[in-house]
């Protein structure tokens, strides 16, 4: 694990610097940092542009950001070293700016259909959004992708997989999730949005010729 510390490059281990320090901050600023820094509904009156941005380094609690981090550690190094630092960084920022779209629309088509006059559509406008997983799903995809054939060890369960087959059944679930509305109270339009732009922008890549 410490020889692997040595050698993350730069943008990785600025990004898992970053996501650390903003936790520590919120544990000390709890009410500052979710009431400024998540994003929030467009409808509602505590959203600012900003948040679209800061909510990627926010998280709900220590399970959330350690899966979160895990997850750039490890595959967040294959794919910086494979795209380049610049490119590496636009397409984090990237997928985490395509989940927030997504998920904002999903959102404010689900608000628009509530009473306002009812505690759901007060509940729906003044619960925000943390979290790095869109961006952490657009990595998975770009992993998908870039080495769909490589063995990983998936955490729970534990059992071998091709990439392209974990990338395929993670989005798999996060749409079915999403749709059937099962787990509330996660952002799985986000995931699927961070996901379908990290698809799009390699594509996109590609067609123009550039080579990872």
């Amino acid at each position: 694990m410490q020889n692997r510390m040595q050698v993350l490059p730069e943008v990785t281990k600025n990004l898992l610097i970053i996501n650390v320090l903003m936790f520590l901050a919120t544990l000390s600023f709890e009410n500052f940092m979710y009431g400024n820094l998540s994003l929030f509904p467009v409808q509602s009156p505590d959203f600012q542009p900003y948040q679209v941005v800061t909510h990627m380094f926010m998280h709900g609690d220590g399970m959330h950001i350690f899966f979160n981090m895990f997850t750039l550690f490890m595959f967040g190094p294959d794919i910086e070293r494979a795209f380049g630092p610049k490119k590496f960084l636009i397409y984090y920022l990237g997928t985490g700016l395509g989940a927030a779209a997504l998920h904002t629309l999903v959102q404010y088509i689900e608000i628009s259909q509530l009473d306002p006059n009812t505690m759901a559509y007060m509940q729906h406008l003044f619960t925000p959004t943390v979290g790095a997983s869109g961006a952490i799903f657009g990595l998975l995809a770009a992993f998908g992708m870039l080495y769909p054939n490589r063995m990983i060890m998936l955490l729970i369960p534990p059992i071998p997989m091709k990439a392209k087959y974990f990338v395929l059944i993670f989005g798999a679930i996060e749409l079915y999730l999403g749709v059937s509305g099962k787990q509330p109270g996660v952002a799985h339009f986000a995931h699927l949005g961070g996901a379908i732009f990290g698809v799009l922008m390699v594509l996109f890549w590609r067609k123009r010729g550039e080579r990872f």
